[in-house]
């Protein structure tokens, strides 16, 4: 199997690993982020996910996304918990939050992303803004 076959074979997985959480725990702007986001990883020059477990992988997609939008606040719709993806892909919350990391480092997601924010976060973007005491 070439490079490129591999990788669009574990990329569709990784999607579709993501979207069944989607379609249970949050939404479909959330899927669309994942996807856009698995499918940016599979264009790097040194591709992340052809190492490791898919599964980690996914929770890792997942937890990068949801650590930059607040799905983690039981404040903010919708809400998941971190260990709430772990357990779902059956994966230990520390590697995933170390592979989060990876994927939030190559990209430099932050808060109010302007490629993977959600919409709700874009719009609430100013509240986050901070002066820079000038």
């Amino acid at each position: 199997m070439s490079d490129k076959a591999l990788i669009e074979q574990r990329m569709q997985k990784l999607i579709a690993m993501t979207a069944g959480f989607c379609d249970a725990y949050v939404d479909e702007e959330y899927k669309q982020l994942c996807e856009k986001l698995i499918r940016k990883m599979s264009r790097k020059r040194n591709v992340p996910f052809l190492s490791g477990r898919m599964e980690i992988w996914a929770a890792a997609v997942m937890h990068a996304l949801g650590s930059i939008n607040f799905l983690f606040d039981p404040n903010f719709e919708p809400y998941v918990g971190a260990a709430d993806i772990s357990d779902y892909f059956g994966t230990s919350k520390s590697t995933v939050s170390q592979k989060a990391k990876i994927i939030r480092d190559m990209f430099k997601m932050g808060y109010c992303d302007k490629e993977f924010s959600t919409i709700h976060m874009q719009k609430k973007q100013s509240r986050f803004q901070f002066s820079d005491g000038g």
